[in-house]
């Protein structure tokens, strides 16, 4: 078997003396692992970082094999974060995530897609952590788990969507939601539309929204925590004054 298909790294790990096996998301073919000859060498390793675009050639004898892989580097990868530390816990958060949420030989092509969107968006300090957010949510959706945002649960209503259901995923509107208020999830605006400015605690409640649905529908089910790059880089964004 052997394919070709554009791709992230998400991580990489030694195998042996020389090599490496490294995870990552393919456009096509969803997340793939295998085994990369010379992956351990300095020559390698840049290519071989969370973030770095490849395009890769896969080669397995069985479809269900580990196989061994050659990599073309695409770009600069994420190189050009490389003086902005926190962007970088941002890289390896998304990378963790993905990694840990898609399952392997598995097509998500949404996933490649919003991973894509989101590297481009972290050369932008005040905007990627509310794109990490819609990034968590199109993981969501591409998995089968999509928040319904588009009316009230209760009413129908389009209007003043402020809350979400914990159980269901689905908006509640205001005046619906307000006698359940404390049992509810917050819904910022930024994630209705595009136009929605961001506020003090918007991206804080977009990133407590996600995960708790990519903790209760996907890593429970795995029987895995959220990725503790994931509570790492939030930690981070508090720190620096971002949520």
């Amino acid at each position: 078997m052997e394919v070709q298909d554009d791709a992230f790294v998400l991580s990489a790990r030694a195998h042996g003396d020389t090599g490496a096996v490294v995870e990552l998301l393919t456009e096509r073919h969803g997340r793939r692992a295998a085994y990369v000859a010379g992956g351990a060498s300095r020559k390698m390793r840049p290519f071989l970082q969370a973030g770095a675009r490849v395009v890769v050639d896969l080669r397995s004898r069985t479809s269900d094999q580990l196989g061994s892989a050659r990599l073309e580097p695409v770009g600069e990868g994420p190189a050009a974060l490389f003086d902005d530390p926190l962007a970088l816990v941002g890289l390896n958060a998304a990378a963790a995530v993905a990694q840990g949420a898609l399952p392997e030989r598995e097509a998500h092509p949404g996933a490649f897609y919003a991973f894509e969107a989101l590297m481009g968006a972290f050369v932008m300090p005040e905007v990627w952590p509310a794109i990490f957010v819609r990034f968590e949510a199109g993981l969501l959706e591409d998995l089968g788990f999509g928040l319904d945002l588009s009316r009230c649960a209760a009413t129908g209503s389009m209007d003043d969507l402020i809350y979400v259901s914990p159980r269901t995923g689905r908006a509640v509107s205001r005046d619906a939601g307000a006698p359940y208020a404390d049992k509810l999830l917050n819904l910022p605006p930024f994630m209705l539309g595009a136009q929605a400015g961001l506020s003090d605690g918007d991206v804080k409640a977009g990133l407590d929204l996600t995960g708790h649905f990519l903790e209760q529908f996907v890593f429970h089910a795995l029987n895995k925590p959220l990725p503790p790059a994931r509570v790492w880089m939030i930690e981070r964004l508090a720190e620096s004054g971002r949520l």
